[in-house]
Parts: structure tokens; sequence; C-alpha cells
């Protein structure tokens, strides 16, 4: 089962059964929904989704999603709205099919993806890139290969300097096959769980850098939408914008089919 490359078959078995216990409810957010079929479902979609976007990135050079990564979820318990790792199933799929040999996972979300970090600590296959905020969610960080945590208030220059000097060094260093990019927009100024202080046009730089420096160090990247946290919808979703108006004119740019 694709899933339990990653996962617990017990976790598993209880989560798709709907008879998840009290404390694992607990950590992951949602409530009783967490032990509701649809839940259910959307979450196994989400993560076949993540899976599927990477294929067409393999295929195509450039793939992003309307959903994607989940990186708080754990191997035998989810947490911080993340129940399955779907970014860590897809590492571990791709992988295990001879797809590629070395998958880079960048992690731009406002919190440190430690659910993916602990997954592949000590891995060599797999390199774990988190540029957070150091003081924010989760309290007790986990290991990545390498942590770049933010204080409050970085402002787009700042952030964009250490995205922009740490990715080219790792896709040259590592010399990944394929990346996988949450890109959450929480580290944005008005974000009710963020701590950062990036602006729109800080996002929308943002998402062009990332997915023009793996084009052109001739690296496929599967791009997700992550984080993000606003009352108005419309807001929060002119903000995931950004990753999909930048892959559309990289797209083109590149000259992609």
């Amino acid at each position: 089962m694709v899933l339990e490359q990653v996962h617990d078959p017990d976790y598993l078995r209880l989560f798709s059964s709907c008879q998840l216990d009290e404390e694992r409810v607990r950590r992951i957010g949602f409530g009783a929904a967490t032990r509701t079929p649809v839940l259910v479902r959307r979450t196994k979609a989400e993560v076949a989704g993540t899976l599927l976007t990477a294929r067409l990135a393999l295929r195509h050079g450039l793939a992003v999603n309307t959903a994607g990564g989940t990186h708080h979820a754990f191997p035998a318990f989810g947490s911080g709205y993340c129940i399955l790792n779907d970014l860590a199933v897809t590492c571990e799929v791709l992988l295990a099919e001879g797809l590629v040999r070395r998958v880079l996972v960048l992690d731009l979300d406002v919190h440190q993806g430690d659910g993916t970090a602990f997954i592949f600590r000590d891995r060599p296959d797999v390199f774990t890139l988190s540029v957070h905020a150091q003081s924010n969610f989760p309290a007790r960080k986990q290991v990545s290969t390498l942590d770049l945590g933010l204080p409050d208030g970085t402002s787009d220059e700042e952030y964009l300097a250490a995205v922009g000097q740490s990715l080219p060094r790792v896709l040259r260093d590592f010399a990944p096959d394929v990346v996988l990019y949450d890109a959450g927009v929480d580290p944005h100024v008005d974000d009710a769980l963020g701590r950062l202080a990036l602006t729109d046009a800080g996002l929308a730089r943002r998402e062009r850098l990332v997915l023009d420096t793996c084009l052109g160090f001739g690296v496929p990247v599967a791009g997700f939408v992550g984080g993000g946290y606003d009352n108005d919808l419309d807001v929060l979703a002119a903000r995931h914008l950004h990753l999909h108006r930048a892959a559309a004119e990289l797209w083109s740019d590149y000259g992609l089919s």
C-alpha cells in the first residue's frame, strides 16, 4: 500500500475507519470532522494529487497543484492540520519506482516542516530545506538537512536573500532529480498564523525565483500551495494565485510542453 511506505498501518486503519483516539484528533486540529468519511476521502485524494503533480513535473518539467504540502504529519500521528504527509509519500513512491534517485523537498511555509524532516532524518537520498519563522509553530523543531529559521518581522528582501542564496547551492551540490516545493503563503505580513512580513509583491517574486531557479538548473519542480490563513478566502486565494501565475509565465518562457 502506498501510504504504508510512510505511515504506521495501525494509524492508517484508525483514521480510515474514523476511529482515531481523542489525543490524535486533538493534535490534528480539525476536531470531530477528523472522524468523518468525507475528510478521509479528501485527505487521501490530496496525497494522490501530490503524487500526480510530481509525476507530471517529471514528464513536463513543471507542474503545480491547488492543494498539498501537509508537512506536519508524522508516521503515526497527524499535527497542525496535517493528517497524512503527502510530500513524504510522494518522495518514497518516486524513489521506490526508480523514477528518481534524489529528491529535494523545499519547504517555504512559515512553519517548519517537522514531519517531513523527521521522516527523512539521516536519509541521503532526500534533502529537506526549510525556511521558516524560528519562533513559530512547532515549538519543538525537528532537524532538517538545512534549516533557515528567520526572526519575526523578516521582510521581502531579507527573506528572498535567504532563499536566493540557499536554493542554488543545494541544487548544485545535492543535484536532485526533482524538487517538491511547499509554497505556503503564511509568511505574508497579514497572515493570521504567520510572524514574517512578506508583501504580495514579495510572494510573487518568491514564486518566480523558486520556479525559475529550479528550471534554470534543469530540475523538474512540482509546486503545492501549503499553508495560508485568512478569514477572507478571496484574499487568501489571491496569495496562492502567485504560484500558479508564476508557473504559467515560466511554462511559456521556457517553452515547456
